[in-house]
């Protein structure tokens, strides 16, 4: 028993390393490359917040949830301040583990008019993706989070690609991936996104689709889903499948006609008594929207 869940852990971290590096070369890896499809995750931004990084692990392999974005100032303390060793002791936790470290999801912003604090934004990106790269993650989370009112719309949006060209040619040196979450009142609307990308130049920059009530406007979920889907990595964020109005179904039978193969990860925002059962009642029920998905 012990040889087959050493086994799989090493399958599950060579995939995880496969994917970004698939990226980093230009390689379909995430359609062809994972032989398992959709993975559900946590992002630890709720229901991890007050976990220390030994029971975040154990809590996740209880649950079935074996992939784990990591959130800034949270009880984990997974941050920059730690030096080599206590980054190797980090990579090692997930090693010895059934979970895979996805990375790290960091509040860093592109958008600011401010050179002094777009520039500070950038290089905090830099170290996080170091970090990242430490800890044996696969990339870090930023987003785009505003279009200022009083810069022309299209100055911003050339000055966030051009911001995350920069944090992604970075990156490539530490075979790390970028994932921009749709984010933000106005930069959650998919034709801003769409605008963005439309100008990465970096091909381990990646959309990261976050389940956004603007993503069904006008023209619809599927419209929206299709005009960036070209751009999709290898993280899509959901919150409850059964809170909310979202259409998840409808967004698990879109994903697995385009051949996804990624994270599903789980950013949950409500307060269960039971943390842990309520990971297992996602588990469920994402099993069963992709079962429903492979039937359609």
């Amino acid at each position: 028993m012990k040889n087959d869940l050493s086994r799989r852990q090493f399958i599950q971290k060579s995939l995880g390393a496969g994917v970004a590096l698939a990226f980093l070369n230009d390689l379909p890896g995430l359609t062809e490359k994972s032989p398992s499809g959709m993975h559900l995750g946590l992002v630890t931004y709720q229901w991890g917040r007050d976990w220390d990084l030994p029971t975040l692990i154990a809590n996740c392999e209880k649950s079935g949830l074996l992939g784990l974005e990591l959130r800034v100032d949270h009880a984990h303390k997974v941050e920059i301040n730690l030096n080599a060793a206590q980054r190797a002791e980090v990579k090692k936790r997930f090693a010895d583990s059934a979970v895979e470290c996805i990375g790290y999801g960091a509040n860093f912003e592109y958008h600011s008019p401010d050179p002094a604090k777009l520039r500070e934004n950038i290089e905090g990106t830099k170290e996080y993706i170091k970090l990242c790269k430490d800890i044996g993650a696969t990339g870090i989370k930023v987003k785009p989070n505003n279009l200022p009112a009083e810069v022309p719309r299209e100055k911003t949006i050339a000055q966030i690609a051009a911001s995350l060209n920069e944090c992604g040619k970075f990156a490539q040196d530490y075979g790390q991936l970028v994932r921009v979450e749709v984010h933000g009142s106005i930069t959650s609307e998919l034709p801003v996104m769409k605008a963005i990308f439309e100008q990465i130049t970096e091909k381990n920059v990646k959309m990261c689709w976050n389940c956004n009530d603007q993503d069904l406007l006008p023209p619809g979920l599927e419209g929206n889903f299709n005009s960036v889907k070209k751009w999709f990595g290898d993280t899509v964020h959901i919150r409850e499948l059964n809170e909310g109005n979202y259409p998840y179904q409808k967004l698990f039978d879109l994903l697995t006609g385009m051949k996804y193969k990624g994270w599903i990860l789980l950013e949950a925002r409500t307060e269960p008594s039971d943390r842990i059962a309520a990971m297992k009642e996602q588990l469920v029920l994402f099993n069963e929207m992709l079962k429903t998905s492979k039937k359609g």
